[in-house]
């Protein structure tokens, strides 16, 4: 009798050690309202830090973010959120019902206890079925990534830990019948590119170094088979001196790489002169911070970046400008949109059909000398060779507003995702979407005691 009770006793504590292990993996805690990291970098001059604010949609480098699916109309998102009044990074999903109107209350993927630098922010990617999988990054060799599958399609109730591993700047894309190419940064001799593939997302192959030329900030795209990188490179190693603007592609899930015409490159590139170079910005002086890239309607790519003369905010940096780099199907094209304020001030690229849009922090903020500022919305009718300003997003703002990303497959009330903050001292920081021609911001719920909630739509601005 006492050694089959002493047995029962024993499954019954091992039943309770698993059952406890399982919930710790994929049971996810929902909080109650969105609010975004918060961060400095700790790098001040007499015109205030080198990058700071409300970073929870930082960084360029950590794409896509945000998706929407026709399927369930809704878009999914994911972004750095924050403990309230802390500086305490979670790793958040939510997502925009559109037929209803309402946002979920947010789910913690996972919690970086303690670590409150938006670098370990996360990406996003829905396979076929459904699934989500959030791709959050580590930081140097220091905090690994890791990678998170909902257990149930279009759901972000409860997600499980697949892998976990030395990944950085995550940029997923699931290829249609062909799975994951996963393109990431390790930092092996400085911030260098890799990639690798995955049929399902459970069995990844062998990692693959695709640039090594001292450093590297790169952001992505797919169209179809099609994935496209544009990025820089860092002299020495040194982030401070990041300049040139290359490009890549691949149409075989990495198998073979091409640049623009269609030559096959020998990886890893080592050189920082070899075929993938667009504009050697290091001859000239200039610094290079990489926003977005996309595809023309012929198919051709057009890279969104700022240009600057040093690493350091105010003065010594101008003029800036925001960039356009377009292939012609013959040889690059670059055309200026606006000056900017600030190396870290970010937005994004829309190409639609014979209209290009920009939407962005271009305009002047209530910290000005900070990253960001007031959000704006640039045309171009002439493939991007001249730009026009045509409406104003946000103004008279309390906090500068920053880092613009553009959700693929982007729904029209759901065009751009950010963030705002001050980037002089710690403050709040919100979450905001706008619609497509930018005349309805709407402002996440910073605090929700139901399951879900109605934006609040900020009132109109008034045309100027």
């Amino acid at each position: 009798m006492n050694k089959t009770c002493n047995m029962l006793a024993r499954l019954m504590i091992w039943f309770l050690c698993v059952a406890f292990i399982c919930a710790d993996v994929i049971a996810s805690d929902r909080d109650n309202g969105y609010r975004g990291i918060w961060f400095t970098l700790g790098q001040w001059t007499e015109f205030g830090d080198k990058y700071s604010g409300g970073l929870g949609t930082y960084t360029a480098n950590h794409v896509p973010i945000a998706i929407y699916c026709k399927e369930v109309n809704k878009t999914f998102f994911v972004y750095g959120g924050a403990k309230e009044g802390k500086r305490h990074l979670l790793n958040m999903v939510g997502y925009f019902d559109h037929a209803r109107g309402v946002v979920s209350r947010p789910t913690v993927v996972h919690d970086k206890n303690g670590v409150d630098d938006p670098h370990d922010n996360a990406a996003l990617a829905i396979d076929p079925q459904g699934y989500l999988w959030v791709f959050i990054s580590g930081r140097a060799r220091s905090r690994p990534g890791f990678i998170y599958r909902s257990d149930k399609p279009y759901s972000i109730e409860h997600f499980e830990l697949i892998k976990e591993g030395e990944m950085t700047y995550p940029q997923p894309w699931w290829l249609p019948d062909r799975g994951f190419l996963y393109l990431f940064t390790k930092y092996t001799k400085g911030r260098e590119l890799y990639f690798s593939t995955s049929p399902d997302g459970f069995q990844w192959s062998e990692e693959i170094k695709f640039a090594g030329m001292g450093g590297h900030y790169q952001t992505s795209g797919r169209k179809d088979q099609r994935v496209f990188t544009a990025f820089n490179y860092h002299p020495g190693g040194n982030v401070d001196r990041r300049t040139n603007l290359y490009y890549i592609e691949t149409k075989d899930v990495g198998a073979t790489w091409t640049n623009i015409q269609g030559e096959v490159l020998t990886l890893p590139l080592s050189d920082p002169i070899n075929p993938a170079l667009v504009r050697e910005y290091e001859k000239e002086g200039r610094l290079v911070y990489i926003h977005d890239v996309d595809l023309d309607s012929q198919g051709y790519p057009v890279i969104l970046y700022t240009t600057a003369a040093s690493y350091k905010p105010g003065p010594e940096g101008d003029p800036r400008y925001w960039t356009i780099a377009h292939w012609n199907g013959t040889n690059w094209e670059f055309s200026e949109i606006t000056q900017g304020n600030h190396n870290y001030s970010t937005g994004a690229l829309y190409i639609e059909g014979d209209v290009w849009r920009v939407i962005g922090p271009t305009e002047r903020g209530p910290q000005p000398i900070g990253a960001g500022g007031e959000i704006a919305i640039w045309k171009s009718d002439d493939k991007g060779k001249s730009w026009q300003k045509v409406r104003d997003v946000t103004r008279g703002s309390a906090f500068n507003h920053n880092y613009v990303r553009r959700p693929v497959n982007a729904h029209e009330d759901f065009y751009g995702f950010w963030a705002d903050g001050n980037p002089d001292t710690f403050s709040p920081s919100c979450l905001y979407f706008c619609s497509r021609d930018g005349s309805r911001v709407y402002r996440l719920p910073y605090h929700m005691d139901t399951e879900e909630a109605v934006p609040e739509l900020l009132p109109p601005l008034e045309t100027k």
